[in-house]
């Protein structure tokens, strides 16, 4: 009963898995929840001493009943940095192996404005994507900063994936509105890749590797369509490094 906090071992931060999500080096979602469990089984008694202590962390993770994070800033979501699904989504995805595959629900307590309201993570990306990654205004002040403003829409892309993959609870019409905003628009696939080649590339092809791991399922005609903006895609930023390497 003492030991009652977990975290990293000393001098180590984070569970990893936003590295893992953003490499796409990982098959099965057990693993992101393996490697949380594996990160943050350090156990810390009175004195501040840590020892890994993987069996006592299970046996806590069994009695999670949700998870919970607080949002105390207008100016992070829960889509805009890896941190909240890399320490909140591993967690969930942690507690539903220890719990035999049950999910553990997460709830995010929105503290930004007036009394505060707590959404279900369902709820609070969707509000984010309609408010963010989908709102011109939002965009497009990110894109008049060019090549930075680029790398940010995709981490945005990027992040909710994560969301995905370690709680699945993500709505399909995310991905949906995602492609058809920033890749199937001809017009604003050109800005972006004449702004930040790889990193549209990357959104792209991170949009296709959400179909693929089944989080939407876009037609066959979108798809498609995806797969020749990705293959456009590459081929530009392949032409950009060649001449960068000449």
């Amino acid at each position: 009963a003492a030991l009652r906090v977990f975290s990293n071992a000393e001098g180590a931060y984070g569970a990893n898995v936003g590295m893992l999500v953003d490499s796409s080096a990982w098959e099965d979602e057990d693993e992101l929840g393996a490697a949380y469990a594996r990160r943050k089984c350090f156990a810390y008694s009175r004195k501040g001493d840590c020892a890994p202590q993987m069996d006592l962390l299970q046996t806590a993770l069994g009695h999670v009943d949700f998870a919970y994070q607080n949002l105390d800033s207008i100016e992070l979501g829960v889509t805009t940095i890896e941190h909240y699904f890399d320490s909140l989504g591993a967690i969930s995805r942690a507690a539903a192996k220890a719990r035999g595959g049950k999910p553990a629900p997460i709830y995010i307590s929105d503290q930004t404005r007036g009394e505060g309201k707590v959404r279900s993570l369902t709820e609070q990306v969707a509000l984010e994507t309609r408010t963010r990654t989908l709102n011109p205004k939002w965009y497009e002040g990110l894109l008049a900063y060019g090549y930075e403003g680029v790398r940010q829409i995709e981490a945005h892309v990027t992040n909710t994936m994560g969301w995905s993959a370690t709680t699945n609870q993500v709505e399909p019409w995310v991905y949906e509105q995602i492609s058809k905003t920033f890749v199937l628009d001809p017009e604003m696939r050109k800005r972006l890749s004449e702004l930040n080649p790889a990193a549209s590339a990357k959104l792209t092809n991170r949009v296709l590797e959400a179909h693929e791991r089944g989080y939407w399922r876009p037609d066959a005609e979108t798809l498609a369509a995806l797969r020749d903006a990705g293959d456009e895609l590459e081929d530009r930023l392949e032409g950009v490094e060649a001449e960068i390497a000449a």
